[in-house]
């Protein structure tokens, strides 16, 4: 059976009588996703908090020790590692699942079968991926209180800040769903060596965009990565007497970056799917 039969076929119908719609079928995916996460919660915590865990130590409290970085640059550093926790959660929870499903064990067929339209499918695995990467940001809050002492925090600002880490937790899983229908399985390693790494350090996680004006190539470069408006975003909300993007400017890019990226993802997903 193709799968344009199965997405064409007549709605399933419960035990009770009640048709299983589009709506209740996409909630019981992602609830067994969400279930799937929590159960696994102390290695995926491992896993994504790591990298910004150590990033956070080495940059913002050993190297501000030995004299190295100035004293405050901490709290500059830290809203960029919230973005970039967010954001690289949001890729690799949506890009390497779709390559391991979409060839080695071909567990997108059931997913295919199930009573949904083949872009709620796309969507779900956007939604999972963005609710793992706001855990990630989240728990990098306690985490910088426990390695710095305190946090930059302005609670007139939490609004922004939560606006900004949803958006870029949405953006870094449209990113990782278009990654991951894009990129052929066996060039999955190169993918993220030459994604990853210029993605971590053109981001502006470590240091203002603003004070790269003197580097003007480098500063156009930054530009073009979706990560630089999620950490300017925060840096704004949270240290707002440091140089920065305008709030607005931030949330305006990473809303048009997310719709754009989750297209481009939705019709990569369409073409492996009806392939």
């Amino acid at each position: 059976m193709s799968v344009s039969e199965t997405t064409e076929a007549p709605p399933v119908t419960a035990q009770a009588g009640r048709p299983i719609g589009p709506g209740r079928a996409f909630l019981a995916v992602l609830g067994r996703d969400v279930f799937v996460t929590v159960r696994e919660l102390p290695i995926f915590l491992a896993q994504v908090g790591l990298q910004p865990l150590f990033l956070l130590f080495v940059f913002g409290k050993i190297l501000t020790q030995l004299g190295y970085a100035q004293h405050g640059y901490a709290q500059v550093l830290f809203p960029g590692l919230v973005g970039l926790a967010a954001v690289l959660t949001g890729l690799q929870s949506t890009a390497l699942p779709l390559v391991i499903e979409f060839s080695f064990t071909n567990e997108i067929e059931d997913r295919l079968l199930a009573p949904l339209p083949l872009g709620m499918v796309a969507l779900e695995k956007v939604v999972v991926a963005a609710l793992r990467a706001l855990t990630a940001a989240a728990v990098m809050f306690p985490v910088g209180v426990l390695i710095l002492g305190r946090i930059p925090w302005q609670a007139s600002n939490a609004p922004i800040v939560v606006l900004v880490v949803v958006l870029g937790s949405l953006v870094g899983s449209a990113l990782g769903l278009m990654l991951g229908t894009f990129v052929p399985p066996n060039r999955i390693n190169i993918m993220f060596a030459l994604v990853l790494t210029p993605l971590l350090f053109t981001g502006a996680s470590q240091y203002p965009w603003p004070s790269l004006a003197r580097i003007r190539w480098f500063q156009v470069i930054t530009a073009v990565n979706p990560l630089t408006y999620v950490s300017e975003g925060l840096r704004g909300a949270m240290t707002p007497q440091v140089p920065h993007i305008q709030p607005w400017i931030c949330v305006a890019v990473l809303f048009g970056s997310t719709v754009a990226l989750t297209l481009l993802g939705m019709w990569g997903f369409f073409r492996r799917a009806l392939a």
